[in-house]
């Protein structure tokens, strides 16, 4: 698949071949699916928990005596049944992830990248360099080309200026190419890609 290199500002800046294996596959929605859940399970907290009657503290004298009251033979205070008694059931402190096989994983990405290039989502630079670290200037050269949502993926270690100036672009994500995954590229209108991290990607699925 061929497809033109542009440079920050727009202007032509020749074009590239990209391996059918990574970005032109018929892409499966049900991989995508999968890989999606796996990374929004995998970030959840689990920190949320709650009291059971063991972890109450309140008297344990029986409320009153067994027979007579003509009302239910209650023992404990503790019970969920009562204001301040512990809870039924509720959470836990728990570990949401499951697993998911690493060659899966490597064919979801390689399909969430194949959708991207099928919709016409990917744009190729030259490079992400900026001289200052301006919000002001890179939001004006973004508004230039028409770049509002996007995941801009470097080489390996994206520069600190144009990082820095995109920082506080809403919409706008700017990771290194180990750090590309399949939900910051769905959840973007565009994936920028540059000439670096394409280089690395054909590496990685070789």
């Amino acid at each position: 698949m061929k497809i033109d290199i542009t440079s920050l500002d727009g202007k032509s800046a020749g074009d590239i071949d990209l391996n059918d294996e990574i970005f032109g596959l018929e892409p499966r929605m049900d991989l995508i699916h999968r890989m999606v859940r796996y990374q929004l399970a995998k970030r959840r907290a689990g920190t949320h928990k709650v009291k059971n009657r063991a972890e109450i503290w309140r008297t344990g004298k029986k409320m009153y005596k067994q027979k007579g009251t003509g009302g239910a033979r209650h023992g404990s205070a503790r019970v969920p049944q009562f204001r301040g008694g512990g809870r039924a059931f509720g959470p836990v402190v728990r570990d949401h992830a499951h697993d998911l096989p690493k060659k899966v994983r490597a064919l979801a990405l390689k399909h969430a990248l194949s959708a991207k290039a099928k919709d016409g989502g990917i744009i190729i630079w030259d490079k992400a360099d900026l001289n200052e670290a301006k919000t002001k200037a890179l939001k004006a050269s973004f508004a230039k080309i028409g770049l509002t949502s996007a995941l801009i993926v470097d080489g390996a270690a994206p520069q600190e200026n144009f990082t820095r100036a995109a920082h506080n672009i809403p919409d706008v994500d700017v990771l290194s190419v180990e750090g590309i995954n399949v939900y910051d590229i769905l959840r973007r209108d565009k994936l920028v890609l540059t000439r670096a991290a394409v280089d690395a990607l054909e590496a990685r699925f070789k």
